[in-house]
């Protein structure tokens, strides 16, 4: 008993009361089946579906809507192409098929959006020219439209109607079908969210079996090999190769995983290795190097012969100097971006074990780094335990400050997000020392010889010593010096590209050690994708509310029409047919009877449809408020109600909407299907939620999953923050608790 079914059964019962279908009547259906279709793609989207379930369910859902002969979904790649990702075809297989790439250019309605982000439409394909408009025509299509799908501000694909149909599509289909790429947006920046979340936990795994081998004292062989299989199975790649550079200028093939050939033998020195190839360039620059296309690189051809694309090689410094390097290859270009920063990580545990192995006392010293970098890993891994469970994101930041604090022995760690003129840090969670720490909320003022306002200008990690403030004289320096703080360091929060915030923190005990505010990044990267998370929440949450106020008004808009227009069209032909009855001689008795028979006929009809209305939306609830609403509720109900609702007062609309079609699908259903011979019904509120309790003494054994209208019900609850529960025993009747919050955002 959700909206668009309530709409769909009005319009029906509408047409049937005039003798035909009204165009106001098939626009209410036509709404009515397009709220359905956005509820259902968006309950994929909230329970986190799978990209190939949700790409198969949208192009469905939104060209059965349109009624368009194709709808297809296409992704823009960065080399110049879009390829589909999902079709759905009216009749007949999809053309082209999933899968299908073609390069962008010329007149067509894929390259339009491409270059101008926007909504298009091309009405004859007749005169178009490129590649998809080829495709299009091969496929029989005469007309399309579409949209953009752009997500976290950037252009990831496009959604696409087509029609064989020699007249254009509709004017509106552009607006329709946006409703659905932003449904589809939000789940790709969910799931890339979550993707970078696996990641980062991916890392750390791996990370943490190279860091126990290196504890271990295990051989470097040992250590190599682990490494270069551990960055194949992470990386993703068909290749790892770890080597290390002689001084003769020869290079030694140390571990290999993957692909393989002639040249491949661990232990084999290798001699004049292409010029411009990465282990050359390694080892000119010191620095990574990538090839994105080895067809490019004179020399290739052994490796080639193997199969590879493109490789990338991070150097590995020993105690400060080149010792080798480590490189992944994949037969497909060209890899990821970042592939060279995120192999970082591994190489400098190579470069641990490498100065173990050299020396015996550097092992000694190298045990504290090892103890710090596991404590470290440890921490970041409850941390990233807290961001997956999606928890709320002050808790994360207390957890972070509390992780950071206990790591590097500071005072005070906090998390500080940055107002938009840089003037100062709103204080989002701290730990430490009662005199330095500033409860959340706080505002705390920036001047330029403190860590975070250096962070602010550079958007880079920072360390600032009690030399920077030592002879400034400004309150905030003052205070610095009566606290005996002698060193801060901080690290810059980035959330999807913009700076967010400030990881930061605060010594007594004298200048941090070189590189500590580096160590801040990794944490600063979980903190974002807890912002992150949350703000997409939030986003998805606000979409789901505005599906739901939408389908409020159209429900308000219905029940007025039917109210003002229909029902006193129809009250006034009655009045009429009464005048006109009472008008017939009375040697016309016959007649008499037969007018009076369809007045009667018609007040029943009068009756219907005031109950149609008030099902569509209550007129009761929108002038008295939920209280009056519901006590008319339990006067019409079909079984003996006893209500306890005190004097609510006029409540959030959203939240009286909710709760009032709550009781009257809970009624409904004990009737109906629970056989109560009593439902109890109470409403308060405390702790700023309304909370409602409906319960009745019928056969118990409801699922809101078997289609009682209790699970539409129950997202109409969420989509306002709040829960809908439902304990229902076979033969102890049901129970119903919502809770709704009474400030909305």
């Amino acid at each position: 008993m959700d909206a668009p079914d309530y709409g769909a059964d009005a319009g029906h019962a509408a047409g049937a009361a005039e003798g035909h279908d009204a165009p106001g009547q098939t626009r209410l259906r036509q709404l009515a089946d397009e709220q359905a279709a956005l509820r259902r793609v968006a309950t994929l989207v909230a329970r986190g579906a799978p990209a190939d379930e949700l790409f198969a369910a949208v192009p469905q859902e939104a060209g059965r809507l349109l009624q368009a002969d194709q709808m297809t979904m296409i992704r823009y790649g960065s080399d110049g192409t879009s390829t589909v990702v999902a079709n759905w075809r009216r009749t007949g297989e999809p053309v082209p098929p999933v899968g299908d790439r073609q390069r962008l250019g010329g007149k067509n309605l894929t390259t339009i959006i491409s270059r101008t982000r926007r909504p298009a439409r091309i009405d004859s394909y007749a005169d178009a020219s490129g590649g998809p408009a080829a495709a299009a025509r091969e496929a029989g299509f005469r007309a399309a439209a579409g949209v953009p799908v752009i997500v976290q501000g950037r252009l990831w694909g496009a959604m696409i109607a087509w029609t064989v149909d020699k007249h254009p599509l509709p004017l509106d289909t552009e607006a329709r079908l946006a409703s659905f790429t932003e449904l589809v947006a939000t789940a790709i920046a969910n799931a890339q969210a979550g993707q970078e979340l696996r990641g980062l936990a991916d890392t750390q795994a791996a990370l943490r079996r190279l860091a126990t081998l290196v504890a271990r004292g295990e051989p470097p062989e040992a250590v190599f090999a682990a490494t270069t299989g551990e960055a194949l199975r992470y990386f993703g790649g068909d290749t790892a190769r770890m080597i290390r550079y002689e001084p003769d200028g020869t290079a030694t093939l140390l571990a290999n995983e993957g692909t393989t050939g002639p040249h491949v033998r661990v232990g084999d020195r290798w001699e004049g290795y292409p010029p411009a190839g990465l282990t050359a360039t390694v080892r000119r620059t010191g620095r990574a190097a990538r090839i994105d296309d080895i067809r490019d690189l004179p020399g290739g051809e052994p490796y080639l012969r193997e199969g590879l694309r493109s490789a990338a090689a991070l150097p590995i410094h020993v105690n400060g100097r080149l010792w080798g390097a480590i490189a992944v290859g994949s037969t497909q270009a060209p890899l990821p971006d970042g592939t060279e920063h995120r192999m970082t990580q591994f190489t400098d545990l190579v470069a641990t074990a490498v100065a173990n192995a050299q020396n015996r006392a550097a092992l000694e010293t190298s045990r504290d780094e090892l103890a710090r970098l596991l404590e470290e890993q440890a921490a970041l891994r409850r941390v990233a335990t807290l961001v997956a469970r999606g928890i709320d994101p002050g808790e994360i930041f207390s957890a972070v400050a509390e992780e950071i604090r206990r790591l590097l022995g500071a005072e005070l760690a906090s998390i500080g997000r940055y107002e938009p003129d840089g003037t100062s840090v709103v204080i989002m969670g701290g730990v430490g020392d009662d005199l330095v720490n500033l409860p959340a909320g706080a505002r705390a003022e920036l001047r330029g010889h403190v860590a975070p306002a250096v962070v602010w200008r550079t958007g880079r990690s920072a360390q600032v010593d009690e030399d920077a403030w030592s002879s400034v004289s400004d309150p905030v320096a003052d205070r610095l010096r009566e606290l005996g703080i002698r060193s801060e360091v901080a690290s810059p929060i980035m959330v999807e590209g913009r700076l967010w915030g400030v990881v930061s923190a605060l010594s007594r005990r004298g200048p941090f050690p070189t590189h500590t505010a580096d160590r801040l990044a990794d944490f600063t990267e979980l903190v974002a994708t807890a912002v992150g998370n949350a703000e997409s929440r939030a986003e998805l949450t606000a979409s789901r509310a505005r599906i739901v106020a939408a389908a409020d008004q159209t429900r308000r808009r219905i029940e007025r029409d039917l109210h003002d227009g229909t029902q006193q069209r129809l009250v006034s032909l009655g009045l009429e047919l009464r005048l006109a009855q009472s008008m017939v001689p009375a040697d016309l008795s016959g007649l008499e009877a037969e007018i009076g028979k369809v007045a009667d006929e018609l007040t029943g009809v009068v009756e219907d449809l005031r109950e149609i209305a008030r099902g569509i939306h209550p007129a009761i609830l929108s002038e008295g408020g939920l209280g009056p609403a519901l006590r008319t509720l339990a006067r019409r109900a079909a079984v003996p109600v006893e209500l306890e609702v005190p004097a609510l007062g006029r409540l959030p609309e959203p939240v009286e909407v909710a709760a009032y079609y709550v009781v009257s699908e809970a009624l409904t259903n004990a009737t109906r299907h629970g056989r109560a011979s009593v439902v109890r019904v109470a409403a308060g509120q405390r702790d700023g939620c309304l909370h409602l309790s409906i319960r009745d003494d019928g056969v118990g054994g409801a699922d809101p999953a078997d289609g009682s209208g209790l699970i539409g019900l129950r997202d109409r609850a969420e989509a306002l923050g709040g829960s809908l529960e439902v304990s229902s025993p076979p033969g102890e009747g049901t129970l119903i608790g919502v809770q709704l919050p009474l400030r909305l955002h």
